[in-house]
């Protein structure tokens, strides 16, 4: 299982990770951090179809984007 995380705090809703992503899973929200940009996002259907390239994460100059591999016991 994939799993991408988007650190609301660090994420200035640039779009590089929207640029990024081969599969254009990431979108950005109406919805805001603490300091006013609006926030990078993928939704929880978007999280399965994920590959985990980790090009959003490369790509984050704020390295607010994480991606895991987690395994299922």
């Amino acid at each position: 299982m994939k799993k991408i995380i988007i650190d609301e705090d660090f994420c200035k809703g640039c779009g590089l990770c929207v640029i990024a992503c081969p599969l254009e899973l990431i979108k950005i929200s109406k919805k805001v951090n603490k300091q006013g940009y609006p926030l990078a996002q993928i939704s929880d259907v978007d999280q399965e179809k994920c590959t985990a390239c980790s090009a959003c994460a490369r790509m984050c100059p704020d390295v607010a984007i994480a991606v895991y591999l987690v395994k299922k016991n």
